[in-house]
């Protein structure tokens, strides 16, 4: 059985990262920032971070741009939920790039390919 207090820092983590990705898509205006997806979130103990998990969708350089407009967006962030949630401390946002989507994409495209040798 997982701990109270564990359980309780899941449940934040989860409404941080519904929240968070409700603010990118609705909130932010900056053009660099093209498809991403918010795929978890984790908050240490100390409610001190929260680490955000998102994928992005593009070319490297498409990539490469948005994830700097994220980080330099964080405290814009930060401040939102702070209207949003109900906590005392809002945790700082750090931003962490998922690529288990292109991960995921290649190892498709992998088995397709492979797929077709066969059948051929």
């Amino acid at each position: 059985m997982i701990p109270l207090e564990r359980r309780r820092l899941n449940r934040l983590g989860d409404q941080i990262q519904e929240e968070v990705s409700d603010i990118i898509h609705r909130r932010l205006k900056d053009p660099r920032i093209g498809f991403v997806s918010v795929t978890g979130a984790r908050v240490t103990a100390d409610l001190s971070f929260a680490y955000v998990y998102v994928s992005i969708m593009g070319t490297d350089e498409d990539i490469e741009k948005g994830f700097e407009s994220l980080v330099g967006a964080a405290r814009f962030i930060r401040a939102e939920l702070g209207k949003r949630l109900r906590i005392k401390r809002i945790p700082e946002i750090r931003f962490l790039y998922d690529d288990s989507s292109a991960r995921g994409a290649r190892i498709e495209s992998i088995l397709k390919h492979l797929r077709e040798d066969l059948d051929a």
